[in-house]
């Protein structure tokens, strides 16, 4: 195992009715920013128990942080903040929301070109106003860490950022908020999740145990529930597993001590941006194809995720290793989240523009042995046609 440094301040406020306890977590006297997105917290009641918590305090509405959150939408909002002299920024809504406002505290008080944020993918950030959530979407595990990604539509961008300032100081994970999500949203968070969990996961062992475990866990879990999401969307503890193991993929605890890929979401950013496919379905489309062709280099924990969560019993590595794939394909589409380009009707002709962003965006080899250059980049491409 790799030495680490793991600090997570986020409160977790997890459960049912758990939107009324957050007058409690909110400094007396703060001037409330509150962003949501289009206004499906108005039809399933979330806006209203919201504004019930915060009766007390001073609120400013911003609407309309879309998915995969607009840079010129966010400045919208950044300028309101100033006007008003926000003091708390609260974020209602899925990873979109949630990223957005991430940006919108950190852009507040910067001196400067705001978009330096996001072009330094977080590096000149050193203030940021306090962040509460209050999730609607379980997918991103942005309610519990320092990540975030946001899009410039003009210049056909979408980078990530991370910054230690815009954790959020809380966030409340009710899982009766997710029952009206519709079950293409689902599917994407379910698939979002599994593939955070498995950049921090498949890559090579270090032999970090309780990590390894953990992440298994956590594909387990969401294997199970995943489909029963589907079929019973208001089933409560289904609900909830499928939170927590959204909020558990990536708030930090799978990642410390092991080496990390994060190619599939490199890849996947610039389909996103190219195409305008949905976060998890560029991943589902992304993952398989790097499965196969890094198969080599991933040899050991294909076989070990091919052991442990598709209890593959043989002694055969390269079976294994196609059973590892294979179950994980079958998996996203019974999800109803293709795995193929061409199931979205998109061909290669648009290839050449896709790989020019990655190589604008990401200089350096990707993968956890920096082996992805851009031409191995096309060749995933090509096999996720």
């Amino acid at each position: 195992m790799n030495n680490f440094m793991l600090h997570l301040p986020t409160k977790v406020l997890f459960g049912a009715g758990q939107i009324a306890a957050i007058k409690q977590q909110i400094p007396t006297g703060a001037k409330i920013l509150m962003t949501y997105g289009g206004g499906s917290i108005k039809k399933n009641g979330v806006y209203d128990q919201v504004k019930q918590a915060l009766s007390d305090f001073e609120v400013i509405e911003f609407s309309g942080i879309e998915p995969n959150p607009q840079f010129d939408t966010l400045m919208k909002a950044v300028q309101l903040a100033r006007q008003e002299k926000i003091t708390f920024l609260l974020a209602v809504g899925g990873g979109s929301v949630l990223d957005g406002t991430k940006f919108i505290a950190a852009a507040i008080h910067h001196q400067g070109d705001e978009w330096e944020i996001v072009k330094s993918h977080g590096q000149v950030i050193t203030q940021a106003l306090p962040i509460g959530v209050v999730l609607t979407l379980p997918a991103t595990g942005s309610e519990m860490n320092g990540n975030a990604v946001v899009s410039r539509k003009a210049t056909q961008d979408k980078l990530g950022l991370f910054s230690v300032y815009v954790k959020p100081q809380f966030s409340v994970l009710d899982p009766t908020t997710t029952y009206s999500l519709p079950p293409k949203q689902t599917a994407n968070g379910v698939v979002d999740a599994f593939v955070h969990t498995f950049e921090q996961y498949m890559t090579y062992p270090v032999n970090a145990k309780i990590q390894d475990r953990f992440a298994e866990g956590v594909f387990a879990t969401l294997i199970e529930e995943g489909p029963k999401a589907l079929a019973e969307p208001e089933n409560y503890d289904v609900r909830a597993n499928i939170m927590w193991a959204a909020t558990m993929a990536l708030n930090g605890i799978l990642g410390v001590g092991v080496p990390q890929d994060w190619a599939s979401h490199a890849i996947g950013h610039e389909l996103t941006a190219q195409y305008g496919l949905d976060h998890g379905q560029t991943l589902a489309i992304v993952v398989p194809a790097i499965m196969w062709h890094q198969r080599e280099n991933k040899k050991a924990k294909l076989i070990q995720f091919a052991q442990r969560v598709w209890c593959y019993q043989g002694n055969d590595e390269a079976e294994g290793i196609k059973i590892a794939i294979e179950k994980t394909r079958a998996f996203f589409e019974q999800m109803g989240t293709p795995t193929r380009l061409s199931a979205y009707g998109i061909d290669d002709s648009q290839f050449p523009t896709v790989l020019k962003k990655l190589a604008e965006h990401r200089p350096d080899n990707l993968g956890e042995h920096k082996n992805i250059d851009i031409k191995a980049a096309e060749e995933i491409l090509r096999l996720a046609l």
